[in-house]
């Protein structure tokens, strides 16, 4: 059984999957989204969950730096309910304050050019808070 990690944005959302044992996240892919209809999962996602064995799902919680969840946290939180109850699976929230960033500024060291690292951006985000949450369990 495998864990599922998502960067949820208005536009795209970054895919991560755990390996068996839960020990590593590996980056999927990044599924549009329609901005116009923010209350639907995007067929591919649900292809993802359908296809991986995933027993449960890590949505980044984006909190602003005070630890308040602003727009985009209540958005977050809304797409996570709407997984749950579409999946029955369970949803996590995971804090990403910085993940983003971090993953900007890995991609950055690496020579990544900037075409590509808008492409794989969201991807890294996921693979960062996947990876989070899975050490967390770790300890």
């Amino acid at each position: 059984m495998k864990t599922l990690g998502l960067d949820v944005g208005t536009k795209t959302i970054g895919v991560a999957l755990s390996d068996a044992m839960g020990w590593t996240a590996q980056g999927l892919e990044t599924v549009k989204r329609d901005p116009e209809r923010q209350d639907v999962i995007p067929d591919r996602l649900m292809e993802i969950i359908n296809g991986n064995d995933v027993s449960k799902i890590v949505v980044g919680l984006p909190k602003n730096m005070n630890g308040s969840i602003g727009p985009s946290g209540e958005a977050c939180q809304a797409f996570a309910e709407l997984i749950r109850t579409s999946t029955s699976l369970p949803v996590e929230m995971w804090d990403e304050r910085l993940t983003t960033v971090a993953a900007e500024r890995m991609l950055i060291s690496a020579d990544v050019s900037r075409k590509k690292r808008k492409k794989v951006i969201d991807k890294m985000a996921a693979v960062m808070i996947l990876q989070g949450y899975l050490d967390s369990k770790q300890n």
